[in-house]
């Protein structure tokens, strides 16, 4: 853990790990397991490019990974 980008991707992916986890205890899960895949594997991507240097590249590809959980993930932040 030397970079932010290590401490974003991390908190990234456990997030993405524990919705994973409280879904699957629904009784008809609203997702499926591969729809999880994609903001993984850009998780490990943006760590990748981040520790690159590639700082710009980085935050669109992390942009991309927040976009895809919230809109095919349909996550919703909790009212206040």
């Amino acid at each position: 853990m030397e970079t932010i980008w290590d401490w974003i991707t991390v908190i990234a992916f456990a997030g993405l790990a524990t919705l994973l986890l409280q879904r699957s205890t629904e009784e008809e899960p609203s997702d499926k397991l591969w729809q999880y895949f994609p903001p993984a594997i850009g998780c490990a991507i943006t760590n990748y490019v981040g520790n690159e240097g590639q700082n710009v590249i980085a935050a669109g590809i992390f942009g991309a990974v927040v976009a895809y959980i919230f809109v095919v993930l349909k996550v919703r932040l909790p009212n206040f």
